[in-house]
């Protein structure tokens, strides 16, 4: 028995992502700070990683993230919002 080629491969696992992806929850691949920690991670490249340089945008993104977080537990259906 021959083994699948490697394009083969790649398109059943990719079969398999896409059906996972279209059928995911509200927000379980979906993350709305993700626009401030690419921000971060730029600023980083653009500072030689002086981690300094970027507190700012550090912040910005800690902040979305909690008041995200805040939001996914406030909503109704969540089951910590009890």
């Amino acid at each position: 028995m021959t083994e699948p080629s490697q394009p083969e491969t790649h398109d059943k696992a990719w079969e398999k992502a896409e059906r996972q992806f279209a059928n995911k929850t509200a927000s379980q691949f979906y993350d709305p700070c993700q626009d401030f920690a690419d921000r971060s991670l730029k600023c980083l490249k653009r500072n030689g990683y002086d981690r300094e340089m970027c507190g700012d945008y550090f912040q910005a993104y800690r902040d979305c993230k909690k008041n995200w977080l805040n939001q996914k537990k406030a909503a109704p259906g969540s089951s910590d919002s009890n």
